[in-house]
């Protein structure tokens, strides 16, 4: 029990009982020597200011004065913000909810009470959604998440979904990445040598390693996985020139598609936007869903590629 568990436990305690509570039963409540206690007395009463009173019998509060513990408290934006933050949490599917989250949840819907709001129909006015997020093992993001934090290597199983192959490999975590409604462990690879993304809902097992992580700067990681377009990351080293027909304009200038993308209206109602990337397979799938509405300019490979997959889709719908 710590120091915050322990001045919570003694304003329960002295709250609840009629007569003043001898200091034997609060060293046995709270689990802690005769100094202790004394020391967190003085720290109430100087720090908290905490009415606490003693006589012969043992200490209790002043019985004219209603004491609150000073806590966190919310106005209505600032509870909804985290209402929605909880939300998010929940639907991410971590599995760290029940442990972690779940004391925070209460707290909220103690406060809504408070402020005369059914928690639950709270909870039902904010909506989520979620498109293409796969199952995985919550011990699995667990401990990926703990070999971050403690930047500590890491040996995995990763079965890679292209190919179905399993391989081992021992890695040097450096982020947990959630990005389109999935999560990704980036790591130094030391098989590799290299920076790798890894699906985490591919690795079928992981094991924290007493070694310290290869470490790297910040701007070290964010040359590799934020320079480029998409979860494929690496040095961006092209560049795609997209034209969007008026009609799309009007939501393509408004999308953050890349931080380093920009954009530019053209005199005939087309808005143009160009976007660094370095591995093309994602950007194919985000061209290819607005279909005749947007067109690659370039470069000359780009536009061959998304030609080859418009060609093979037509095969499924021959005339």
């Amino acid at each position: 029990m710590d120091k915050f568990d322990r001045i919570y436990h003694l304003d329960l305690l002295l709250k609840n009982h009629r007569y003043p509570v001898p200091i034997s039963q609060i060293m046995s409540h709270l689990e802690c020597s005769r100094a202790s206690v004394y020391r967190l007395i003085n720290l109430m009463r100087d720090i908290l200011y905490a009415p606490i009173e003693n006589n012969e019998q043992g200490y209790f509060y002043q019985s004219a004065q209603k004491y609150e513990l000073p806590g966190l408290w919310f106005n209505r934006q600032e509870l909804f913000a985290l209402l929605t933050m909880n939300q998010m949490i929940s639907q991410m599917h971590t599995g760290l909810m029940d442990v972690h989250i779940k004391p925070l949840q209460k707290r909220i819907e103690s406060i809504l009470q408070k402020q005369g709001l059914n928690p639950d129909e709270v909870f039902k006015r904010i909506r989520i959604l979620g498109i293409g997020w796969r199952e995985q093992q919550n011990n699995i993001f667990q401990h990926a998440a703990s070999c971050v934090l403690n930047q500590r290597q890491a040996t995995i199983k990763y079965r890679d979904r292209s190919h179905n192959i399993e391989s081992e490999r021992t890695l040097s975590p450096q982020r947990i990445s959630h990005y389109r409604d999935n999560w990704y462990l980036d790591a130094w690879c030391h098989h590799r040598k290299a920076f790798r993304t890894f699906a985490i809902d591919r690795i079928q097992y992981i094991k924290e390693l007493p070694y310290k992580s290869k470490a790297f700067s910040e701007d070290k990681l964010n040359q590799h996985y934020a320079t480029a377009y998409g979860i494929f990351a690496g040095e961006a080293d092209k560049e795609a020139v997209l034209w969007a027909s008026p009609k799309l304009a009007r939501w393509l200038a408004e999308e953050q598609w890349h931080p380093k993308q920009t954009g530019q209206w053209l005199e005939n109602g087309k808005y143009q936007i160009t976007i660094p990337y370095h591995n093309h397979t994602e950007l194919i799938m985000d061209i290819l869903k607005y279909g005749a509405e947007i067109k690659v300019i370039g470069p000359d490979e780009l536009k061959r590629v998304v030609a080859d997959e418009i060609n093979k889709m037509q095969k499924h719908y021959p005339k």
